[in-house]
């Protein structure tokens, strides 16, 4: 199972460590609104889970992200 940061970093093209839980959207430029679509798909993926559009809705920055897998039973 990849890190939460490595899936992140792939796909948003991005050095894994300047991801930390506060990182937003809004810190890096390529995580737009198609990326954030992408990254659900590889979340998704990579962790074998369904997220739900409320899930989706209320990501603010990774620690939301962190939380929502924590809730499914995943330990990152």
């Amino acid at each position: 199972m990849q890190y939460l940061e490595d899936i992140i970093s792939k796909v948003l093209e991005i050095d894994p460590a300047v991801i930390k839980d506060s990182t937003r959207p809004a810190d890096i430029e390529s995580w737009d609104s198609f990326n954030g679509l992408m990254l659900v798909a590889e979340l998704e993926k990579q962790y074998n889970l369904r997220f739900s559009i409320e899930e989706v809705i209320s990501v603010k920055n990774v620690g939301d992200i962190r939380k929502i897998l924590r809730q499914h039973g995943i330990d990152v």
